[in-house]
């Protein structure tokens, strides 16, 4: 993918970083001169511009990119980039920094936010799913909260250990991603049988998660089919 990172501060630098370590092509674009360091990340493309001008945008010519990220640390300037990003050069994905939690709310499709990342609320997120056994964990959200990234343990006492993936009534509206066992990955396949302690990646509608989480608890519907 070509992907542009608008502020080339260290979270800026960070993801252009590992976006090269995994094969794709960079341009991080700068406002101030003291940020522009080529040698840092020298793999990616630099533009010294403001991104918040239509005109600098084009000269960066945006609209090459598959997916913006606007990563600077003033939520107004990532809101106008997001903008400008969705409705003037119909970038297909922009992730959004959120630097003040309180300005969450605003991280919307109307501002061009496909996906918002507030640091606050991915430690929340990971430090419960460090903790909880058997409770949905919102990880991220996506489009308003129509989708989400939730996580979800098997304890001991979920009844759909040992039985195959096929067998388990996954609400309307959530597809299984990925199993986390141990140090592994792995896909879900329709017989893959569960185990204690698989961690569940779903990507499930926003209205849908107290039903998964009833799916898996150990008075649900596993228990009476067991």
């Amino acid at each position: 993918m070509r992907v542009a990172i608008v502020g080339a501060g260290a979270v800026g630098r960070s993801i252009a970083g590992e976006l090269l370590e995994n094969g794709h092509t960079v341009m991080l674009i700068e406002k101030d001169g003291r940020k522009v360091r080529t040698r840092s990340v020298p793999g990616a493309e630099w533009v010294q511009a403001d991104a918040c001008e239509v005109s600098s945008l084009e000269e960066a010519q945006l609209a090459t990119c598959d997916v913006v990220v606007a990563a600077t640390g003033d939520d107004k300037a990532n809101l106008v980039v997001s903008l400008l990003a969705k409705t003037e050069f119909a970038v297909n994905r922009v992730v959004a920094r959120v630097k003040d939690p309180r300005n969450e709310w605003l991280y919307t499709e109307a501002w061009g936010v496909d996906v918002a990342v507030s640091t606050p609320r991915v430690l929340a997120a990971l430090v419960e799913e460090a903790v909880t056994v058997g409770d949905v964990v919102r990880l991220m959200s996506f489009r308003k909260g129509a989708a989400n990234l939730v996580e979800i343990t098997l304890g001991d006492d979920t009844p759909w250990v040992g039985r195959a993936l096929r067998e388990v009534p996954l609400p309307r509206e959530t597809v299984l991603t990925a199993i986390l066992r141990g140090d592994r990955v792995v896909t879900p396949s329709p017989d893959e049988p569960l185990e204690s302690g698989d961690e569940l990646l779903f990507v499930s509608h926003g209205d849908t998660e107290e039903q998964l989480q009833y799916v898996f608890a150990p008075e649900g519907p596993g228990r009476a089919e067991g």
